[in-house]
């Protein structure tokens, strides 16, 4: 799927959103954060992702073109508040005590863990395999590894190794 091109105009709403609530931990937490960088590329069903050594912000464009005002509500105070921590406290769960506070008493945005976000345009092909109790939906990357003899998988549930093919109960 190729990547679709951002208007300029969301791409700067997206900016003026994350300044505002930069702007805000600056001067709630009184002491100044750089501007972290924005990246438009992650891929797959995450809305985005805070890459704390880099300090930068990957957010998925086909998600956010299709959940433009969400995104500047939620998505981007949530990568950004994953990247405040990281400088506050350290190390720490990523949807701790510690992130939910900088959500809602920092930044003032309810702490939701994920998005409830339509994924059928992001979603991958999934190849099905099977094992002694149920079916399972593989990715391509997993997929072509069994293919390749490169991994095998087994089933968390009933141990046995998964076997490409529809599943069958026996």
């Amino acid at each position: 799927m190729k990547t679709p091109r951002l208007p300029i105009a969301l791409q700067q709403a997206v900016m003026r959103s994350l300044r505002h609530f930069l702007q805000l931990a600056s001067d709630r937490l009184e002491r100044p954060f750089a501007e972290p960088a924005l990246v438009y590329q992650q891929r797959g069903t995450a809305a985005g992702t805070a890459w704390l050594e880099k300090w930068e912000i990957r957010l998925n464009p086909v998600l956010l073109m299709e959940n433009q005002q969400a995104f500047i509500e939620e998505v981007v105070p949530h990568e950004l508040a994953h990247l405040l921590v990281w400088k506050v406290f350290g190390r720490v769960p990523p949807h701790g005590k510690e992130w939910k506070w900088m959500m809602q008493e920092v930044l003032g945005v309810p702490a939701r863990r994920t998005h409830q976000f339509e994924i059928a345009s992001v979603r991958a092909a999934t190849f099905p395999y099977r094992c002694g109790c149920q079916q399972h939906h593989l990715t391509v990357r997993r997929h072509n590894r069994v293919l390749r003899g490169e991994s095998e998988y087994r089933c968390v549930r009933c141990k046995n190794l998964l076997k490409p093919g529809d599943y069958s109960p026996a």
